[in-house]
């Protein structure tokens, strides 16, 4: 198992990895994946991921008080904002819209009742 959990790691953190070039695509939740992979495949790669100068106080707050620093709230915000104005642009069916805005909503109320990192 240790093995696949290592593969998974370095997926999550390519991802990851991709998620700060891609706007669209989130970072931190393959942050915190990619930890969950390493703590039980590699202590070496746990430790480089907690100790790592952008992304570990980011993953030490959410895993120690469930926080999100606020300029990730407001990152994510924009995301949101824009995918869903690239819907409206394409003019999706309302009933898709609807949905992603349902989906949207709630993802959007769970980050900002999250306190502060």
């Amino acid at each position: 198992m240790r093995i696949i959990y290592l593969f998974l790691g370095l997926i999550s953190v390519s991802m990851a990895a991709l998620g700060v070039l891609l706007p669209l695509l989130p970072t931190v939740p393959f942050l915190l994946l990619a930890t969950f992979f390493f703590a039980r495949s590699s202590e070496r790669l746990h430790g480089w991921l907690l100790d790592h100068r952008t992304f570990g106080p980011m993953i030490l707050d959410w895993q120690t008080r469930g926080a999100i620093h606020p300029n990730a709230k407001k990152a994510a915000t924009l995301s949101v904002a824009a995918v869903f104005s690239i819907s409206l642009i394409l003019q999706l069916p309302f009933k898709l819209l609807l949905i992603q805005a349902i989906a949207l909503t709630g993802v959007m109320i769970f980050i900002w009742t999250r306190p502060n990192g």
